[in-house]
């Protein structure tokens, strides 16, 4: 008759709950001195997808307040929208979220 090997200790994983794989970040345009704001809000109208009107909140925010989160969601996704963001010579960096 076989024999079946069980497990004679417990293995105990402990978990850092600040730590969350799935925390979100946000992607942050900031204001400069170069893009006009009708580009801006072309950029985010082209890269988000968003109607005209929240494009158009969002650069006023950044323009008025010098920067505005435009996306939050799982890293990978805000680390691409960062790049398009880059690739339109708007500046912009994520955060993570609290």
């Amino acid at each position: 008759m076989p024999s079946i090997a069980t497990p004679d200790k417990q293995t105990l994983v402990e978990t850092d709950p600040s730590v969350a794989l799935d925390s979100p970040w946000h992607v942050i345009i900031h204001n400069d001195p170069v893009n006009l704001m009708s580009y801006v809000a072309h950029v985010i109208r082209k890269i988000f997808g968003y109607p005209d009107k929240e494009a158009q909140r969002l650069m006023l925010q950044v323009h008025q307040e010098g920067r505005s989160q435009v996306w939050t969601g799982r890293r990978e996704k805000a680390e691409h929208y960062v790049r398009e963001l880059h690739g339109h010579q708007l500046l912009a960096t994520l955060e993570k979220s609290d």
